[in-house]
C-alpha cells in the first residue's frame, strides 16, 4: 500500500463534497465575483484553477467573455472539462496543462490567483508580479493567499510543514501587493465556519467516511492514519492562526 494510493484516494478532484480547493462559503464567492465584476467580452485567466469552478462562475458572470484554467493535474483538468461541457461552456472555458509560472498569456481583463503563489519560485512577492504582467492597465486581479493570524505555535508549524518565514500578517500580504503595482479594493478573509467546513469536507471527512464504507479494504489503517494526521494538524496545530485573505486588486 503505497503512499501515492492514499493521496490518489484522498485527492480534492475526486471528492464531489468539494466546490472548490479553498475555504470558501457561497456567499463569500457570490461577493468575490461581484467584486470582479468581470464586464461582458471579458478574457479571464485563472492560474492554479483547479477543476475550474471560480472561473466558470466568473465566465456565467460576464455574457460573452471566455476563461483560461491554467492546471497542470490531469484528474482536476478531467473534472473540468466535465463541468464546462454540463454548464454549456465548452469552448468558453478551456484548460491549460502547464505551470501557472509557465503560461504566457497576457493582456486579461481579470486574473485570479488562489492558493497558488506557490506555483512561482519566489512565492507571494513573484506570483503579485506575474498577475500584474497578466492583465491589461486597468485590469483587475483576484488573489487568495495565506497570512498569520497570530504568531505561529510549533504545533501549528509542524501541522503544516511551515516556517514562520512562509507568512506574514494581512497588512503585509496587502503591502506587498502595493508594491506589485497594485491598489487593494477589496479584502476579505475566509472565516472560521468556512475553514471548518472546507477541512471536514477535504481530507479529513473525506478519509474517514471512505474508511467507514471500505472497512476491509488493505488502504483502510493507511487512510485512517492520514486522516487522523491530518485532524491533528488543524484542531491541534493551525486552525485560528492560518488565514486565508481574499484580495481583489485593481492594476
Amino acid at each position: 500500500m503505497s503512499d501515492d494510493e492514499v493521496r490518489a484516494l484522498m485527492s480534492a478532484p475526486g471528492n464531489d463534497r468539494l466546490t472548490w480547493n479553498t475555504p470558501l462559503s457561497e456567499e463569500h464567492a457570490a461577493a468575490l465575483i461581484a467584486a470582479c465584476a468581470p464586464a461582458p467580452g471579458a478574457r479571464i485567466a485563472d492560474f492554479g484553477s483547479g477543476w475550474g469552478e471560480l472561473l466558470m462562475r466568473l465566465v456565467e458572470a460576464a455574457p460573452g467573455s471566455t476563461g483560461d484554467g491554467i492546471e497542470t493535474d490531469p484528474e482536476a483538468v478531467a473534472r473540468g472539462l466535465r463541468l464546462a461541457e454540463e454548464r454549456g461552456l465548452t469552448g468558453r472555458v478551456r484548460f491549460h496543462e502547464v505551470p501557472a509560472a509557465g503560461h504566457t498569456g497576457d493582456g486579461y481583463d481579470l486574473a485570479v490567483c488562489i492558493g497558488s503563489s506557490h506555483a512561482w519560485p519566489g512565492g507571494t512577492p513573484d506570483a503579485l508580479k506575474a498577475l500584474r504582467a497578466a492583465v491589461r492597465p486597468g485590469g483587475r486581479v483576484l488573489f487568495g493567499d495565506g497570512f498569520w493570524e497570530r504568531e505561529p505555535s510549533p504545533a501549528a508549524l509542524e501541522g503544516l510543514g511551515a516556517v514562520p518565514e512562509d507568512f506574514g500578517s494581512l497588512l503585509e500580504l496587502i503591502r506587498r501587493a502595493e508594491a506589485a503595482g497594485f491598489r487593494a479594493l477589496q479584502v476579505t478573509v475566509a472565516d472560521q465556519r468556512e475553514w471548518d467546513l472546507f477541512e471536514s469536507a477535504a481530507n479529513i471527512g473525506r478519509g474517514e467516511r471512505w474508511a467507514l464504507a471500505h472497512p476491509e479494504h488493505p488502504l483502510h489503517a493507511a487512510v485512517t492514519e492520514a486522516a487522523d494526521d491530518r485532524r491533528t494538524g488543524y484542531y491541534g496545530g493551525y486552525r485560528g492562526t492560518l488565514g486565508l485573505a481574499y484580495l481583489v486588486l485593481g492594476a
